[in-house]
């Protein structure tokens, strides 16, 4: 299974489910892949700790004008859709930083004046710690684009092992990437106004995507039931409630996964994967893998 945790914002506690889900299969002796694909600003490390095992330099190619064969026809600048070619009459000008690296411009170029060369934008480390295989990358600063790095970061993944990707925040072109080809997305969701607005506009993205969703509710003993209800109007299920803890805040700042200091959270998270791959099974039937045990029913993850 390949599960991506996401919110529509940050600081919705996406983070802490996503490793507590790992660490609770770790526990258990499943074998998983956590990937932080937030490489702007990856955190998931500083709870896993693992043990550094490899880092690759993170590349994309960008175009290369050879100036002797341009006739700066400007035909390159006219088929670049975002603008990454200036051509003026004695040189043209590329903009590396709004470069996609689709290679149109390289194709079509009628003179075959432009080459391809490799331009760094980061690197994929990686590493484990017992029965996790952690991913992560880091984003050169500066750079305006982290869609290319999160793919090179995702193919590290294997179809042999569940793998629980830490989304980026938000509904832009990192958490778009980051969801594309996962079997399900958790939504973590605060049961506030802004949560609720925040929760609608993931939704909606989920859904175009064509990816099936749940939601967690953090905090979920706060607040207001409008998350609730828009859940209930949508058909969204919601696969649990964690209510407020202090011992989560504590065991964050810490850097300590709770699940490994606390039986009852660990019994919830791990009611919470039953939960997801329960869905995931209902969801999408044909690309369910069996899994042993059956889950707790919908609702049920708090032990209230």
């Amino acid at each position: 299974m390949r599960i991506c945790v996401a919110s529509g914002k940050g600081g919705t506690g996406k983070t802490t489910v996503a490793v507590n889900l790992a660490f609770v299969l770790d526990s258990d002796g499943e074998p998983v892949r956590l990937i932080d694909c937030d490489v702007e600003e990856p955190n998931a490390h500083l709870f896993v700790k693992p043990s550094w095992t490899a880092r690759r330099s993170a590349f994309v190619p960008v175009p290369r004008i050879i100036e002797s064969r341009c006739s700066h026809c400007g035909f390159c600048s006219e088929v670049c859709e975002f603008h990454a070619l200036l051509v003026s009459p004695e040189k043209v000008f590329v903009l590396k930083e709004l470069c996609h690296s689709c290679g149109a411009c390289v194709e079509l170029c009628p003179e075959s004046a432009i080459r391809e060369r490799t331009r760094k934008i980061g690197a994929v480390e990686e590493g484990v710690r017992s029965a996790i295989r952690f991913t992560h990358g880091r984003l050169t600063p500066g750079e305006a684009m982290s869609v290319p790095l999160i793919k090179q970061v995702k193919s590290r993944a294997r179809d042999d092992i569940n793998v629980i990707l830490d989304c980026p925040p938000g509904t832009s072109c990192p958490v778009v990437e980051s969801v594309k080809d996962c079997d399900f997305c958790l939504l973590v969701a605060e049961p506030t106004p802004f949560g609720l607005n925040d929760l609608s506009i993931a939704a909606d993205m989920l859904k175009q995507v064509g990816v099936p969703h749940g939601v967690a509710i953090n905090r979920s003993d706060m607040g207001t039931g409008e998350v609730e209800e828009f859940c209930r109007r949508a058909g969204i299920p919601v696969l649990a409630r964690m209510p407020y803890d202090g011992r989560l805040a504590r065991c964050y700042a810490r850097g300590i996964p709770v699940v490994s200091v606390s039986q009852v959270w660990r019994g919830r998270f791990r009611a919470l994967w039953d939960a997801i791959i329960d869905a995931t099974r209902k969801s999408a039937p044909e690309r369910a893998t069996p899994v042993a045990g059956s889950s707790e029913p919908v609702g049920q993850v708090n032990g209230n």
